[in-house]
């Protein structure tokens, strides 16, 4: 059996949402057991059963639409036609029921956004490169509706006691806004970073007031959550919004 958090957000129930863990699938070490990522060389008999499972068991109306995520701040918009083709970005968009948008993570922070009446939503990879180069302005910016409407919820990421970065990331965070340099403690040579309170910062920024998640840590929750940091070849979880028909 898959197991998946789901956000707690006030929402319409038309809005479906969640982010699998590590368990429940068939992938081997290191990839155990639910990969979901086509590009980390687990064997792809593994990774497409994986993600048949994901569709059965929560009765996806229609396959992801996964992204060939290049940690970019491209969003693209998906309307109600199926298609083959794996678009290249980090995130997406739709206003169009039974559309199933998807991103891939393992320590970069989903986040969710969708209005309260369940008529428009988003799924964002946010990286600190995606990040910095406004990212989350980029999906807000594709809605109808008012930001300080919006709802986000933000799915399991590497946490602020484990996310160490250098003074790269500082001065490209400092760029976007200086004030986001609170969400960076100093150590000895390096910067721990707390991308929730980044994240949270970046879209209150931009008017979203709406904000909730933010407990886990990928890194630091083996059991639950692949992580890049801790294990460098791993498996990916997938976030995954749709809007019921």
């Amino acid at each position: 059996m898959i197991e998946v958090l789901t956000p707690q957000w006030s929402v319409s129930t038309k809005v479906h949402a969640l982010v699998t863990t590590r368990v429940g699938g068939l992938s081997a070490a290191p990839f155990q057991s639910l990969n979901l990522g086509a590009h980390v060389n687990d064997l792809p008999a593994a990774v497409q059963e994986n993600r048949r499972l994901l569709q059965q068991q929560f009765k996806l109306p229609q396959p992801p639409r996964w992204l060939n995520q290049v940690h970019g701040q491209q969003i693209v918009q998906f309307s109600a036609l199926e298609h083959s083709d794996i678009p290249e970005a980090d995130g997406s968009y739709t206003k169009h029921p039974g559309v199933v948008l998807a991103v891939l993570t393992a320590d970069c922070l989903p986040l969710f956004l969708t209005n309260a009446e369940g008529t428009e939503i988003s799924i964002v990879h946010c990286g600190w490169r995606s990040i910095a180069q406004g990212i989350i302005e980029q999906a807000l910016q594709n809605f109808d509706s008012a930001a300080d409407t919006l709802q986000a919820w933000l799915g399991p990421a590497i946490g602020p006691r484990a996310f160490e970065v250098g003074d790269d990331v500082l001065l490209a965070m400092r760029a976007l806004n200086k004030s986001h340099e609170a969400a960076f403690t100093p150590q000895p040579s390096r910067w721990l970073l707390n991308i929730y309170a980044l994240v949270s910062a970046e879209l209150k920024r931009h008017g979203v007031t709406h904000i909730t998640g933010g407990e886990h840590c990928t890194f630091n929750q083996a059991n639950s959550f692949f992580s890049y940091r801790r294990d460098g070849v791993t498996g990916r979880m997938a976030s995954l919004i749709w809007i019921e028909e």
